[in-house]
């Protein structure tokens, strides 16, 4: 198996115990507000600037005494965005996907939650007082869902940020999978990508 290639969740959970399992979560909310009165925010959706000053999504790896993938997120979330993370839980119905960690014997598992507006903002107002602001996280971040008159800035600029692992590619499926963006923007910014 390549490092970066997609599992299906019942093989990687059927890998052993000498393989690692980290859980990652896109937190996003509904926004209908405008952009200087005409660009829809449509959603807001959280992403954080990490340690190594790589963007990324909260969480973290499972430890010996979570008793499951979620519980593992879960208790990542409350360390690295505060109490607030304890208002709602990320549950297996949030799965959306897993691949071989950028490290060998790491599997690394994504989610997608929903939150309501509140709960999100709740997030961003308690995140700097969380156990591992500073250290592990250094802020939350909110991803630009719209694209600017110029054709670069907004979502095309943030993706030209340094991301970890697989967060980038994560983040365009999610928003492309969960309509949080215009049908057929990711593609477009697919093929303006680099290759």
């Amino acid at each position: 198996m390549a490092l970066g290639s997609k599992v299906e969740l019942a093989e990687a959970l059927a890998l052993g115990p000498g393989w690692r399992h980290a859980c990652h979560a896109l937190l996003y909310a509904p926004d209908p507000r405008l952009l200087f009165g005409r660009f829809p925010l449509r959603y807001a959706v959280l992403m954080q600037m990490r340690f190594d000053g790589r963007l990324g999504f909260p969480g973290g790896f499972v430890d010996a005494q979570d008793r499951s993938l979620e519980d593992g997120l879960n208790r990542e979330l409350r360390e690295e965005l505060g109490e607030a993370a304890a208002a709602f839980r990320v549950e297996r119905a949030d799965y959306r996907g897993s691949r071989l960690g950028p490290r060998p014997r790491v599997l690394a598992h994504f989610y997608a939650k929903r939150l309501a507006p509140e709960q999100l903002e709740a997030l961003e107002a308690g995140a700097p007082r969380a156990k591992d602001h500073g250290l592990e996280v250094l802020g939350l971040v909110r991803v630009p869902l719209y694209t600017l008159q110029d054709g670069a800035g907004g979502l095309p600029a943030f993706l030209e940020n340094s991301f970890i692992g697989a967060a980038r590619e994560q983040l365009l499926e999610a928003l492309e999978d969960l309509e949080l963006v215009e049908p057929g923007s990711v593609s477009r910014l697919k093929a303006r990508a680099p290759q």
